[in-house]
């Protein structure tokens, strides 16, 4: 592989545009394969710039992956990786976040006198013990702007999509309500023929709790929406529920608004999408267009957002000053099914599993980074990274030196992509299912093999499928896991799609390579400090002191500020 003629980075406090999609599949764009999605302006953006081929998100879940993503560690050292199976953040009155003894790649940057955005999508938490303390908030974290959601679009946002809490209820709820009811009829049948004697009484009061019970249930669902899926600027509420017409075209007009605004000045603008991440959307120009249902109308219209971002930087002759990286947080969501049974999830390739597992299909993602002069157009990189490894690299083009109190677990892309050096600094990546190790990847400096060591595996269901369909998400432990003695290897240089484990009959140094993947991990966890668990079950659930209203909770907490913004803009 001929890499860059490098060069010293003769670009001082350049511009920074960082997009991330949600949920999107490696095999969902052109660049990395796909022949039926239309994605023409993102394969321009990997044209001219270095595609990696084999990219790993830090975790196969939005929440830890993002943590990740924007402080260049490994999740599990912030505690934004949790010890139960809820993996993410639910609601927008939870008290866990993104701690503010963190350092963001935007806090560095703003301190550097960069203006800093970050519009769509931010899942790491808002308030801590009251409603308007903004601990968790993006503006806390070293944004000087927001546009977008706290939380996260999910199917209960957007009417008639269904709720992403059925597979829930429906395995921990399910067989409760009926042994209630059998309960309650079985009573009622022996006091009536007189084999029981109960009190009348206690027959009503135990009917009362059950109805108030149930009645709590169908509030949780009628509500959710209005509770949870606002839009924001900045700590104000503008839209409360969130609507998604042309939501994606707001966000995109929201980017080019601010790189604008800050044409002459340095800017760091994170561009988080809500796409693909279910439930989906598009707007009319983009429904009913592709081939691959709303979920291919919903990327083909991403496209054409990123298509927009490039065109802004042209128009203000901003391509030379300005790197732009283009990823998801996680895999594709193979289980992602509709009611009418269209596909909702994405494409992952020729990898394995998705979203929640640390299989490839859940941890391989998009990497593209384009920055013209600097890093040569139309170069693939076939080395292990990840998308820690650009908080490193966005602060030392900044001109900004590391923080020596914490690990970074990223490393600077640049030397990679100049040509510096030919292989990744990356020697060993350790995959977390929520808070527990689940593989490790280690690439030795002598050899081309990468090697890839499960601790314990998903049970996907129906057995044979690609995924666990039946939960709608895999889990990390107990039951839902097989957990494997020896680990299971895979050399992911010869076998990507990890359909075939290695043994000691077909791999030589079977025992030595986990030997050595096992002394990595005795120095990762000696590296691990006890930390506050921002995903613990007291910090993810919703509280209602915590509850952000833009009217009053008894008119449903309703407002649309945002088209009544729209609508008093004067007309030309």
């Amino acid at each position: 592989m001929t890499l860059y003629n490098a060069k010293s980075y003769r670009t001082s406090n350049p511009n920074f545009i960082l997009i991330m999609a949600d949920d999107l599949g490696i095999g969902d764009l052109g660049c990395y394969g796909n022949k039926t999605l239309r994605t023409h302006n993102i394969d321009k953006l990997a044209k001219g710039g270095v595609t990696f081929t084999q990219h790993i998100a830090a975790s196969p879940l939005c929440t830890p992956s993002r943590a990740a993503f924007l402080t260049g560690r490994y999740p599990v050292r912030s505690g934004m990786a949790a010890l139960s199976n809820i993996g993410v953040f639910l609601f927008s009155a939870s008290s866990g976040g993104l701690p503010t003894e963190e350092i963001t790649f935007a806090k560095l940057l703003k301190q550097k006198g960069y203006s800093t955005a970050l519009i769509g999508k931010w899942h790491l938490g808002l308030n801590c013990n009251s409603r308007d303390d903004f601990c968790h908030h993006p503006l806390n974290h070293g944004f000087d702007y927001f546009y977008g959601l706290t939380v996260t679009s999910l199917r209960d946002c957007k009417p008639g999509e269904g709720s992403v809490f059925v597979a829930g209820v429906r395995a921990y709820l399910a067989t409760p309500l009926q042994l209630i009811g059998i309960t309650l009829i079985s009573l009622e049948v022996l006091h009536y023929i007189g084999f029981l004697r109960i009190p009348r009484g206690a027959l009503r009061y135990f009917f009362l709790i059950s109805t108030v019970l149930f009645g709590l249930l169908l509030i949780f669902f009628y509500t959710f929406r209005y509770l949870n899926c606002f839009l924001m600027r900045n700590q104000q509420i503008i839209q409360q529920p969130l609507s998604y017409k042309n939501l994606t075209q707001r966000l995109t007009e929201e980017a080019i608004q601010f790189i604008g605004r800050n044409a002459d000045t340095p800017f760091l603008l994170f561009l988080s999408y809500l796409q693909v991440h279910t439930a989906l959307y598009a707007s009319k120009d983009f429904k009913g267009k592709s081939k691959h249902g709303l979920y291919g109308d919903a990327v083909e219209e991403m496209d054409w957002s990123v298509g927009k971002i490039l065109d802004v930087l042209e128009k203000w002759n901003l391509n030379d000053k300005t790197l732009v990286y283009f990823t998801s947080d996680q895999g594709a969501h193979v289980e992602e099914v509709s009611s009418t049974g269209e596909v909702h999830g994405g494409y992952n390739g020729i990898y394995k599993g998705g979203k929640a597992t640390n299989w490839e299909g859940g941890i391989r993602v998009p990497g593209l980074l384009r920055w013209p002069g600097m890093v040569q157009a139309g170069v693939h990189i076939d080395e292990p990274t990840s998308n820690m490894d650009i908080f490193p690299t966005v602060v030392k083009l900044a001109g900004i030196p590391l923080p020596k109190d914490r690990i970074i677990d990223g490393h600077d892309l640049m030397p990679l992509l100049q040509g510096k050096i030919l292989r990744s600094e990356h020697e060993f990546l350790f995959h977390y299912c929520n808070a527990y190790l689940n593989a490790v990847r280690w690439h030795p400096g002598n050899s081309e093999s990468i090697w890839k060591a499960f601790f314990f595996t998903p049970n996907f269901d129906p057995e044979g499928s690609n995924g666990c369909y039946n939960s709608h998400v895999c889990y990390c432990y107990g039951r839902l896991v097989t957990h494997h003695n020896p680990p299971l290897l895979f050399d992911i240089s010869r076998d990507p799609g990890e359909k075939n484990p290695l043994t000691p009959e077909t791999e030589h140094h079977f025992y030595e390579i986990l030997d050595i993947i096992q002394q990595a991990v005795n120095n990762h966890t000696k590296s691990l400090h006890i930390v506050s668990n921002q995903l613990s079950w007291g910090n993810i659930l919703w509280k209602p002191w915590l509850q952000l209203c833009c009217s009053s909770i008894f008119l449903s907490c309703y407002c649309d500020h945002e088209s009544e913004e729209k609508l008093s803009l004067p007309t030309a």
